[in-house]
């Protein structure tokens, strides 16, 4: 049972170490921002047409046949300025190549501009990307796969704190540590 677990605390932290990685590093760079508003995302424009039919008019019937007009089918989100009917915007959500698509209702124009790819945006975004409200395969995959990671951790732990009871020598620093940490977070859940 002892080389079972050994062996799949050691092959499951081989496994999770993009997605721990990736945690971590947008962890640190989220928690030393420097202080201040954000600036805000550069767009390039990226194309300008006149769409060639009309929409339904529900905003998210909308939205879906212009972004597959567009070849650009996949998770969005609307943003539509509360003054004004005449104008759609669509945030189309991308890892690495978010694009913002603003449809004109009077003239049907199109502009479908592409976000400046930003380290910090990326690492960000990747570490905030929720799963299971959008109805594309690639984002439940996502969703999915970050609660493997969950669980994954979880076990990770568990195999941890096996190991560490069944080795008699670490017992006592062994011990220490959990207390330390415990009592560490404990602390900053109160004092916070």
């Amino acid at each position: 049972m002892s080389r079972i677990l050994r062996r799949s605390h050691l092959y499951l932290a081989l496994f999770l170490t993009p997605w721990i990685l990736m945690y971590t590093v947008s962890t640190f760079v989220m928690n030393h921002r420097p202080e201040g508003p954000r600036k805000l995302p550069v767009y390039r424009m990226e194309r300008e047409l006149i769409y060639p039919g009309d929409l339904p008019g529900a905003p998210q019937d909308m939205a879906r046949q212009l972004l597959s007009t567009l070849d650009l089918d996949g998770a969005h989100r609307i943003v539509r300025p509360a003054s004004s009917n005449e104008r759609l915007v669509i945030e189309r959500l991308h890892a690495t190549s978010p694009r913002r698509i603003t449809y004109t209702a009077a003239d049907k124009r199109v502009v479908v501009e592409r976000m400046e790819f930003d380290n910090t945006r990326f690492l960000e975004q990747m570490h905030r990307r929720r799963g299971y409200q959008h109805e594309y395969t690639l984002d439940d995959l996502w969703a999915s796969s970050v609660d493997l990671t969950i669980a994954g951790l979880l076990l990770l732990a568990l195999t941890g704190m096996w190991m560490w009871w069944e080795l008699r020598v670490t017992r006592t620093w062994g011990a220490v540590a959990l207390v330390a940490g415990f009592g560490l977070f404990a602390l900053f859940v109160a004092v916070i």
